[in-house]
């Protein structure tokens, strides 16, 4: 498969690169960014983490302003960030930021104009793992985690894939989006008035009634803008419950829904994940 390097610099030891190539899943050009810890150079394959952004975000933003590198270069953890949507003029899109580029919601579209490209669950889950175990020095251990539109990705992945993914974990995660206007707007447009096929991509429906189970991790800021009318972790919380979901499920006082949120708190994710994927603390 060919691939293109678009950026590499040197941090904390390892390399934090960027590439882009062509995805037969997507149909159209992407791009993602991937973190190479120092481990990687010697010739050692390592775990990794898929980190899955949140609306309006591309590959970059995890990259630049969660300052995860200095600890995934101590874990030997290589970080995997794709893009959040297919790009393109030939990709269709939407007036508004919570549909179309930049808002691919980590679903396989079923409904025009969007099934053309946004095939993003199918991505995530085969097609860029087998392009960065093939490509890097990374093998087939992995953990996902992601942030608000991301954070539902995540879990999603997680929930419905349990024997691919070692552990999971979301920040300020739309953990019911059947019911929130971002989820039905979304699946709405993606998956169509069918409300019934919604439900395959909802965390708390999926958590509700899973026997399967990933250790879960998932932190919430109570000062989030969005916290009630779109988020809803609450729901989570009472699904983990029912089904008795290893979910731990953290409420931090002050913190909003940015990435000064994230920043606070990546280091216990990254953690976590480490200790899952069988690395040193």
């Amino acid at each position: 498969m060919n691939i293109e390097n678009l950026s590499c610099n040197k941090s904390f030891g390892g390399w934090n690169k960027q590439y882009s190539h062509h995805s037969q899943t997507l149909n159209c050009t992407m791009r993602f960014a991937i973190y190479l810890p120092p481990q990687a150079s010697t010739g050692q394959k390592v775990p990794a983490l898929y980190w899955l952004s949140g609306l309006t975000c591309t590959d970059e933003n995890f990259m630049h302003k969660a300052g995860a590198q200095r600890i995934a270069a101590e874990l030997g953890m290589a970080i995997i960030a794709p893009d959040t949507s297919p790009r393109g003029d030939e990709v269709a899109d939407a007036d508004g930021y919570d549909l179309g580029k930049g808002a691919g919601f980590y679903v396989n579209a079923t409904q025009a104009p969007w099934n053309a490209h946004y095939q993003m669950y199918d991505y995530v889950l085969n097609e860029l793992p087998a392009l960065v175990e093939s490509m890097f020095p990374v093998n087939d251990q992995r953990a996902i985690a992601g942030h608000s539109m991301g954070g539902h990705g995540a879990l999603v992945l997680a929930l419905r894939n349990p024997q691919r993914f070692a552990s999971v974990s979301a920040f300020s995660p739309i953990s019911n989006p059947v019911n929130c206007p971002w989820g039905k707007k979304a699946l709405g447009a993606y998956l169509g008035k069918d409300t019934a096929s919604w439900a395959d991509y909802d965390a708390s429906l999926l958590m509700h009634q899973a026997s399967d189970f990933v250790p879960a991790l998932v932190d919430q800021g109570e000062a989030d803008d969005f916290l009630a009318e779109q988020l809803k972790p609450d729901t989570l919380g009472a699904a983990a419950r029912h089904s008795g979901y290893p979910l731990q499920l953290n409420r931090h006082e002050g913190y909003d829904h940015s990435y000064y949120f994230i920043a606070s708190f990546i280091e216990q994710h990254l953690r976590f994940h480490a200790a899952h994927l069988g690395l040193q603390p």
